[in-house]
């Protein structure tokens, strides 16, 4: 019998074919804990972005979950949302997770938009780099527009023309995921989608 990975109930699972042959969807988390997290589903366009589509709102329960996750370094619940990221993840599109810059990779121990495509089992590819390591919560409007580019092509990476899904796991003011899209739509990009675990409002 599983446990909930948030408050640790045991979860009763039902014997099926399916489970025998692993190719069941395994429940990582509790109904009561399940019902906390409160679905977005929000489809828009922004400048450079085709279309940026956000899973959950950023309600108590997903700041609590996104802390233990990200900051307290809990990286087993990367498999919590692994289903629906799965489901906005198919396609023939490249999947491109937003990189952490080197320094706060090393501070945090792991990527975590990495690690919740390695549990979504969704293959993707790095084709950016951070060039800073700024928090855009913390700016003002003012100066995000000012920011110098926060990305840039990894070295000797070539974008093919084709669709390319930026992946993040929070989508706060934009300014992240238009950069990237920026930079994939300058080097050749036809098409530069966005999928976020979560969309804050501000």
């Amino acid at each position: 019998m599983n446990s909930c990975l948030l408050c640790e109930t045991p979860i009763a699972s039902n014997p099926s074919w399916q489970a025998l042959l692993g190719l069941d969807q395994q429940t990582n988390i509790c109904q009561d804990c399940s019902k906390k997290f409160q679905h977005a589903d929000i489809k828009n366009e922004e400048p450079f972005l085709d279309q940026v589509t956000s899973l959950y709102k950023y309600n108590e329960a997903m700041r609590e979950y996104l802390h233990q996750f990200k900051f307290l370094q809990d990286v087993a619940l990367a498999s919590v949302f692994a289903n629906e990221l799965r489901t906005y993840l198919t396609g023939n599109a490249t999947i491109v997770p937003i990189p952490m810059h080197p320094e706060k990779r090393i501070a945090r121990t792991f990527a975590h938009v990495d690690e919740l495509l390695k549990s979504a089992r969704v293959p993707f590819t790095h084709l950016l780099e951070k060039t800073g390591t700024e928090a855009m919560g913390e700016k003002s409007k003012e100066q995000r527009l000012a920011m110098e580019p926060l990305f840039k092509l990894k070295p000797k990476m070539i974008i093919q023309p084709g669709t390319y899904r930026l992946v993040d796991d929070i989508y706060t003011t934009g300014t992240t995921l238009r950069h990237a899209a920026t930079v994939l739509k300058e080097a050749g990009a036809t098409r530069v989608e966005a999928v976020t675990l979560i969309r804050a409002e501000r």
